[in-house]
């Protein structure tokens, strides 16, 4: 039970992980400002301030991350009238030139001196040092940068950093969001870009996992009609059938690939087979009659595989290309007969893991691979809430040429808000009442 709950917390971590990390790099590279960079969900148990501002958090639930984009949905920094707070209050020099014509301008020594709020706290639970308490009347921490309350019984007014930062009331530290580092401020191709991140991420995860897997495996499967592998005790072991073995023909048919081997071998009902095969460039003929084993007819070859560099690499991808198309196929077969069934979440992911975890690491790295995939494709359903329903808000501020109204955009999210929530609740119950069956 703890080995299987360390398994899909691995596997669902490092997932979430790299879909987040998607969205925070493009965000960066687009000017936005990401408050907080966090994998897991409800209280923090580890967080780190890079210099850049980003806050790093692990939270206590394996079950889902977020970047918290400056300015983005519901991300405001709200303060009541008369809120207490605690400031960090430093001196910067305010810099006056003189100049004269034909010379350099030269800085003045007696430059005045301004008070900027480089820190405001907000929480009861953290304390600073050498911090000015005020009482906070007014603040605007998105175009103008001040902070106005009481302090001592006198009313005060202070400008503050662009770069300062706020300790919310559940101690959690993050950069205040002036408005050119928003998300709002960004163009259009950027915000795209920023949306599309995470599942572009989930791609690639899904691509270098199946990459690994072909190592880890050894090579790729070959699609060339030789035998890899005879399993002793089989039908092809007492007639002696040996790897490396060349299977021109099966009574007959010609059978230039493994897969048309296996088909005739299938498709044998149990009577015995003529073999052409090729050994050392003699050819000669092999009798063998095929033994019925978990419902298919077989003679215990197995196939070959390639293991060159380059053959490992180009595996990885055609497994990628093949996942994809089986997950294009199973949503298919969802829209056109939906069924709760078909849908799995926590509970399904947490038994894949279980079973993967019993069968080793290469079923773990399979199952990683397949679920970053799925990932990916599924958060670009153009659900509100979701990465494609926000692609999809995205191009329609690019036709309009503007953004749709904050009010609008915050119902449209809610709606997909609700709607996730009850699929979630749905298939989760799903999920209990299969395990329990």
């Amino acid at each position: 039970m703890i080995e299987s709950l360390i398994t899909f917390v691995i596997i669902f971590g490092i997932i979430v992980a790299i879909h987040e990390y998607g969205h925070l790099w493009w965000a960066k590279r687009s000017g936005i400002l990401v408050r907080e960079y966090a994998v897991g969900m409800g209280p923090k148990i580890f967080a780190h301030q890079a210099k850049d501002g980003t806050l790093y958090t692990i939270r206590i639930l394996p079950l889902g991350g977020y970047v918290r984009l400056a300015g983005w949905g519901d991300d405001k920094t709200e303060i009541k009238k008369g809120q207490a707070a605690s400031l960090v209050v430093s001196q910067e020099k305010m810099l006056t030139q003189t100049k004269t014509a034909g010379e350099n301008a030269d800085i003045n020594e007696n430059q005045p001196v301004s008070e900027i709020i480089r820190r405001i706290n907000l929480s009861e639970h953290v304390e600073l040092d050498n911090a000015l308490p005020m009482l906070i009347t007014a603040y605007d921490f998105e175009e103008e940068l001040f902070i106005e309350g009481e302090v001592f019984g006198e009313l005060k007014r202070y400008k503050v950093d662009h770069d300062a930062t706020i300790i919310e009331e559940d101690g959690t530290e993050v950069r205040i969001a002036p408005l050119d580092v928003q998300y709002q401020s960004a163009n259009v191709i950027h915000k795209m870009l920023t949306n599309f991140g995470g599942p572009l991420n989930n791609f690639i995860l899904g691509l270098v996992a199946f990459i690994v897997l072909t190592f880890v495996q050894g090579g790729v499967a070959s699609n060339a009609n030789i035998i890899g592998q005879v399993e002793k005790g089989t039908p092809a072991y007492n007639v002696g059938l040996k790897a490396g073995d060349k299977i021109n023909q099966v009574n007959g048919t010609k059978t230039a690939t493994w897969p048309k081997v296996v088909q005739e071998i299938t498709d044998s009902d149990g009577e015995t087979l003529k073999l052409a095969i090729e050994r050392q460039g003699r050819v000669k003929t092999i009798e063998v009659r095929p033994k019925k084993i978990d419902g298919n007819y077989r003679v215990g070859i197995m196939q070959s595989i390639k293991t060159g560099f380059w053959d490992k690499v180009t595996g990885g991808f055609v497994q990628a290309a093949q996942a994809t198309t089986m997950i294009f196929r199973a949503l298919g077969s969802l829209i056109v007969q939906p069924s709760l069934d078909k849908l799995g979440g926590p509970v399904a992911i947490y038994q894949l893991s279980n079973e993967a975890r019993q069968a080793g690491l290469p079923a773990i790295i399979s199952l990683l691979a397949m679920l970053s995939i799925n990932l990916g494709i599924v958060n670009l359903f153009p659900i509100p809430v979701l990465d494609g329903g926000k692609i999809v808000l995205n191009l329609i501020e690019a036709i309009r040429g503007k953004a749709l109204s904050a009010e609008k955009e915050s119902v449209i999210t809610l709606i997909g808000v609700a709607f996730m929530v009850l699929l979630f609740i749905a298939v989760t119950w799903n999920d209990i009442l299969r395990l329990i069956q």
